[in-house]
């Protein structure tokens, strides 16, 4: 979806994909139900690629509530695409100010500190990107979300015993993080240790069945290992084919 930076797709991908359920979490009160709507519009035209059109739409959204942090979230990730597709650095620029300004609006928004995360490292600036994270972290020491993404950057740039550090202290934050126990199932299955993998897969499945990705992942591990029963959702079966989503946490 971006072209090729210093970081893998799965992880800069996230940026602009999170859209979605950014524009979801908007409260339905007061001028926030027009943001909300607004947004949503602003969703389903970047889904279509129609990316000035969405752009129009968050800028209304944000121009019907400032303070709403999702619609700067939004309106940040659109101008970082066509930012990145046109190659155009004075987007690249509006965007990192556009993602700032979502983060004084809600400084533990994750799907704003990862996108911003990203676009640093696409300007070549991987350096601001873990200091942008860390502090995060340090700022928020119950944060099990912070270093959630401080692990995927770390494992990004191939320290993978620095990332499962950071996953273990997100558990121990929640244990019930269903991200955190996949990103423990991608490290481990990384390194080739297919059966605790599978483990952690499953227990992240368990906490949230809607997930396809580690869902494809319990299948296709399972298949390798003749491993334990795959966590299905209550009152049906899941099946998953060589198609699915590749996983994300």
């Amino acid at each position: 979806m971006l072209p090729a930076i210093p970081t893998s797709a799965t992880w800069r991908r996230s940026s602009a994909a999170v859209v979605l359920a950014a524009a979801m979490s908007a409260g339905f009160c007061g001028c926030r139900m027009a943001a909300t709507g607004q947004n949503l519009d602003g969703v389903s035209l970047y889904q279509q690629g129609q990316y000035p059109a969405a752009l129009q739409r968050f800028q209304q959204a944000v121009a019907s509530d400032p303070a709403n942090a999702d619609a700067y979230y939004n309106l940040a990730a659109t101008v970082h695409r066509m930012g990145i597709q046109s190659g155009d650095r004075q987007s690249l620029n509006q965007a990192e100010t556009l993602y700032n300004q979502c983060l004084d609006h809600d400084p533990n928004h994750v799907d704003c500190h990862r996108g911003l995360a990203v676009l640093l490292v696409e300007t070549d600036r991987s350096d601001r990107a873990f200091t942008l994270l860390k502090n995060w972290a340090i700022r928020s020491p119950q944060s099990a979300d912070a270093r959630i993404e401080l692990a995927r950057l770390y494992q990004e740039f191939g320290e993978r015993e620095t990332a499962k550090l950071h996953l273990d202290e997100a558990i121990r934050i929640d244990h019930q993080n269903p991200r955190a126990w996949a990103g423990l199932g991608r490290l481990r299955e990384e390194s080739g240790d297919y059966l605790l993998a599978l483990e952690n897969y499953q227990r992240s499945l368990s906490l949230n069945t809607f997930q396809p990705g580690v869902a494809a992942r319990v299948a296709d591990l399972r298949r390798t290992t003749g491993g334990g029963p795959i966590v299905t959702p209550p009152g049906g079966t899941r099946t998953v084919d060589s198609n699915s989503p590749a996983l994300r946490y």
